[in-house]
């Protein structure tokens, strides 16, 4: 029985990253992925989705042109050339990945079997076994498949088979408006798809603030066909599915699968470890080194742990659990401040503390308000929606956190990040120079408007005088 001193189960962003830190230090170890390399990110998530997302918007634009003075015969769309496109950028980032892999990828470092559990240092491989001192779970997660949908296979399409389409269907339903499937339910309808959206609540995205919630629902309600109210009955009827809501009936040619990810634990045979789980079924784990707390030489980052099923997060998961296993736990590191956001149009973004963080930690905080309807940048780019809260202490000014819909979130929202990491006061970040007109501006705004509701004085400037 060939032995390691580690072994990583997945080639995914966060086994990646975790080798990458345990080949500084040894040779000892090996990489065990069935899989289709390339990472879910590369291949069937970030990467792909954003191409086609930057496709829907740049056809979506015409309809600004004859307001702009732009005017053209006609502009014309050929979906078959969009999805060949997607994949070839798509093809092209999975190749970046793969690139990367060539030096080590060798009978040594790399085994292309699936990995079950024997014990905490024993695998088995389905022709052999292997021993490995420490272990890291890097199996990524898969699309969940709602079991009312499950009789309806051929008609089904989750985002691991999505890029895969050569063509677009002329009708569609995406089933969740989570990040995903508002990034792709907006993309596929400016893309001349006829789409329904469907959500089971008033939730678009896991905005969390209500005000904020229910705006984003009220514009994407008057732009795009949505039900929240889920789906109550289906009927296949002559090639095609006929679907019903509550109040709202439509039939469509395939439904895109939204509804999230489950993590990659079922195959792992985990119950053999007789290991504690929580709610979600994920075995109990340290969230500073990624430790299972029952088998501290077994390792659970990324997205497999359920946690923040982001790329960026996986990739410090892997390399905080690599460098916990090499120094048997005596790393503990502090995340980065929490920052997701969904690519939609405007774009989605939450930064530091939720609202929902914050409410359910009872902490005492107050908020910063502005629109960005009728805010000079927006005015000038035709794209006059959002809103922007910005959350903070009543006591000291200091930022904890933020939700955004706006356009340019996603610049806006990295800002906010690293002022909440830095955890900056609302006067500090208003003595931090902002351009005219630019759609910061809006930010500045908003962080007005905080410092107006906190106990911290405001300066005669709100830039500093010399010491």
């Amino acid at each position: 029985m060939k032995k390691y001193e580690y072994a990583i189960i997945g080639a995914g962003s966060a086994g990646l990253s975790a080798r990458r830190e345990i080949a500084k230090a040894t040779n000892d170890y090996v990489v065990i992925d069935d899989g289709i390399l390339g990472t879910t990110c590369a291949r069937v998530g970030c990467m792909p989705s954003k191409v086609l997302i930057q496709v829907a918007e740049d056809f979506y634009r015409k309809n600004k042109y004859n307001e702009q003075g732009i005017h053209f015969k006609e502009i014309t769309l050929d979906t078959k050339e969009v999805m060949a496109h997607v994949r070839k950028l798509r093809d092209r980032f999975v190749r970046g990945v793969m690139g990367g892999m060539q030096s080590w990828q060798s009978e040594t470092n790399f085994i292309a079997k699936r990995a079950r559990f024997v014990d905490a240092n024993t695998l088995d491989l389905g022709d052999e076994k292997i021993k490995a001192n420490k272990i890291i779970i890097g199996t990524g997660s898969a699309p969940i498949i709602p079991e009312q949908l499950k009789g309806y296979k051929d008609y089904l399409v989750t985002t691991d088979e999505f890029f895969e389409l050569e063509d677009l269907p002329k009708s569609i339903a995406v089933v969740g408006l989570g990040v995903i499937g508002i990034e792709l339910g907006q993309a596929l309808s400016r893309l001349g798809v006829k789409t329904t959206l469907v959500a089971r609540r008033r939730i678009i995205a896991g905005v969390s603030d209500p005000v904020i919630r229910e705006y984003v629902c009220k514009k994407m309600e008057s732009e795009y066909d949505i039900t929240f109210d889920g789906i109550t009955e289906i009927e296949e009827k002559d090639g095609k599915l006929k679907l019903k809501s509550l109040n709202k009936e439509f039939v469509v040619d395939k439904i895109l699968v939204t509804a999230g990810r489950a993590p990659n634990l079922k195959s792992l045979s985990l119950e053999c470890l007789k290991l504690n789980y929580d709610g979600f079924g994920i075995p109990l784990h340290s969230k500073e080194t990624f430790a299972l707390d029952d088998c501290s030489n077994i390792y659970l980052p990324g997205d497999v742990n359920g946690d923040k099923p982001l790329l960026h997060e996986a990739s410090d998961e892997g390399k905080v659990a690599a460098i916990n296993a090499i120094s048997s736990n005596k790393n503990p590191y502090k995340m980065r401040t929490p920052l997701e956001i969904t690519f939609s149009d405007p774009n989605i973004a939450k930064v530091g503390q939720s609202h929902m963080d914050l409410t359910d930690s009872k902490t005492d905080f107050v908020t910063g308000v502005v629109s960005f309807e009728g805010q000079g940048r927006s005015i000038i780019k035709l794209k006059e929606v959002g809103l922007l809260h910005i959350y903070g202490s009543p006591k000291n000014g200091k930022i904890l956190g933020a939700e955004i819909f706006g356009p340019d979130a996603e610049h806006i929202a990295h800002l906010l990040s690293w002022v909440v990491e830095m955890e900056l006061t609302v006067n500090k970040v208003l003595s931090f120079p902002f351009y005219h007109p630019v759609i910061e501006e809006g930010l500045r705004t908003a962080l007005r408007d905080l410092r107006d509701k906190c106990e911290e004085p405001v300066p005669r400037l709100e830039i500093f005088e010399k010491e």
